[in-house]
């Protein structure tokens, strides 16, 4: 016999349900996770604060750092992915260094990350992109679809390079 809570419907997780109630607890641990060999060498400040919302002092938090997400079309290889950009050290995936030195130069927007030239298939793939999080204290919300992870790349460079 089932039991279900007679004020709470039961419905199934969806994918998208399930990433983006996971995703935010996968940033707070990759924050401790950063922060803890900082807080266990110095006690002089707290960890990193996740949420550009202002601090309890009314300022908001100083540092660039950027939730990404990476979602291919239904039905192809691999779901959807996420990590957490840091840089200040850069982390968060192989190639942070890189993604935060074009981010810089563009101040912040991924829009202004310098198009690669590239020659991309004309296939259909589409994958669905977001960055959210803040650069030297701006909130940042970029959200786009690339027909295809070629046009992605070509477009924001290692910003979104999850699986390299």
């Amino acid at each position: 016999m089932t039991h279900t809570h007679p004020h709470r419907p039961t419905r199934p997780l969806t994918a998208p349900t399930a990433l983006r109630r996971a995703l935010p607890v996968a940033a707070a641990l990759l924050l401790v996770a950063a922060g803890a060999t900082t807080a266990t060498a110095t006690t002089a400040g707290p960890l990193p604060v996740t949420d550009p919302a202002p601090a309890a002092g009314g300022a908001a938090p100083v540092g660039s750092w950027l939730e990404l997400t990476v979602t291919p079309s239904a039905g192809r290889s691999g779901g959807p992915r996420g990590a957490l950009l840091l840089c200040d050290p850069p982390q968060g995936h192989s190639r942070a260094a890189e993604a935060c030195a074009q981010l810089a130069a563009a101040h912040g927007d991924v829009r202004a990350v310098p198009r690669r030239d590239a020659v991309c298939p004309l296939v259909y793939a589409p994958v669905a992109v977001r960055a959210h999080g803040q650069w030297d204290g701006r909130p940042v919300d970029y959200r786009e679809t690339f027909a295809n992870r070629c046009e992605l790349e070509a477009a924001t460079g290692a910003v979104f390079a999850l699986d390299d």
